[in-house]
C-alpha cells in the first residue's frame, strides 16, 4: 500500500530539510519531520521516520566513521537496549503525549544545566541513562537523539555527527525490529519511510555548505540550539 500524495509531498519537504540540518549537526531528521507526520498522517508513526532517519546516519558513517566514540557507546547502547522495550510498551499502551512532555522538560532542564556547566559530565552512568531515555522516546515518537547530542555538544563536529550517526543506526534498527516482532509495525509504515528515504538522502548532499560553516568553531552552538528545538517539539505536540 503506498501513501497519500499529499504525504510525499509534505514528508518529503520536511524529511529533505531535516536531513540537512542532521547531515550538519548529527540529528534533525526526527525533529522536523516527526511533528508534521504526527500531526497530519498519525497512522505512518514512528515506523515511517525511524526508517528513513536510517540514512544520513549511514551516509555519515561512509565519510566519518574514524571521528566516532566506539567505546563511550557501548554504556549508551546497554541503555537503549533496556528503554526500546519501554518505547514500545508506551506505543502500545501509553500516551505519546505524557512521554513526550515529560522528556521534553527533562532536555530542557539538562540543556540549561549543560549551558551554564564547562563541561558535561560523561561517563558510564550519564551513557547509561541517556540511552535509556534516547531508546524509549526514539522507539515512541521518533526523537531520541537530544540526550546522547547533549553529552558531546563541545566535541569537534565530525566527533559529533560519527558518534550520533553510530548510535542512530544501531538504535534505528534496534527499535524497528522491537516494533515489528511486537506487531506495532505496519506495513504502511515501512512503505512510507521507504518513500522518504531519497528526500533524506539529497538533504544530505545539499548540506555541505552548512556542515563547513558550523565546523568552523559554531557547533557547541548548533547542537544545543536543535538540542532545545526538539525538546520543545516534544513539549509543543504533547500541548496541541
Amino acid at each position: 500500500m503506498l501513501p497519500e500524495p499529499d504525504f510525499v509531498i509534505i514528508g518529503g519537504v520536511a524529511a529533505l530539510v531535516g536531513a540537512i540540518v542532521q547531515s550538519s549537526v548529527g540529528l534533525g531528521v526526527g525533529l522536523v519531520a516527526t511533528p508534521i507526520v504526527t500531526l497530519l498522517f498519525p497512522s505512518l508513526m514512528p515506523g515511517s521516520i525511524l526508517i528513513a532517519a536510517t540514512v544520513v546516519p549511514l551516509l555519515t558513517l561512509s565519510r566519518e566513521l574514524r571521528h566516532a566514540d566506539l567505546r563511550g557507546l557501548g554504556w549508551a547502547f546497554l541503555g537503549r537496549v533496556a528503554g526500546t522495550p519501554l518505547g514500545v510498551w508506551v506505543v502500545a499502551a501509553v500516551s505519546t503525549q505524557v512521554l513526550g512532555a515529560v522528556v521534553g522538560l527533562v532536555v530542557l532542564a539538562a540543556l540549561a544545566a549543560s549551558a551554564w556547566s564547562t563541561q558535561v559530565p560523561r561517563n558510564p552512568v550519564t551513557l547509561t541513562a541517556a540511552g535509556m531515555v534516547a531508546g524509549a522516546t526514539g522507539t515512541a515518537t521518533a526523537i531520541g537523539g537530544p540526550p546522547i547530542a547533549l553529552l558531546y555538544h563541545r566535541e569537534s563536529g565530525p566527533r559529533v555527527r560519527a558518534t550520533l550517526a553510530v548510535f542512530f543506526v544501531v538504535g534505528a534498527l534496534l527499535s524497528v525490529l522491537t516494533l515489528a516482532v511486537t506487531g506495532e509495525l505496519p506495513v504502511v509504515q515501512v512503505t512510507a519511510g521507504l518513500v522518504l528515504t531519497p528526500f533524506v538522502a539529497a538533504g544530505f548532499w545539499l548540506s555541505g555548505p552548512l556542515r563547513r560553516y558550523l565546523d568552523a568553531g559554531r557547533m557547541r552552538v548548533a547542537v544545543l540550539v536543535v538540542v532545545g528545538a526538539s525538546a520543545l517539539t516534544l513539549i509543543g505536540r504533547s500541548l496541541l
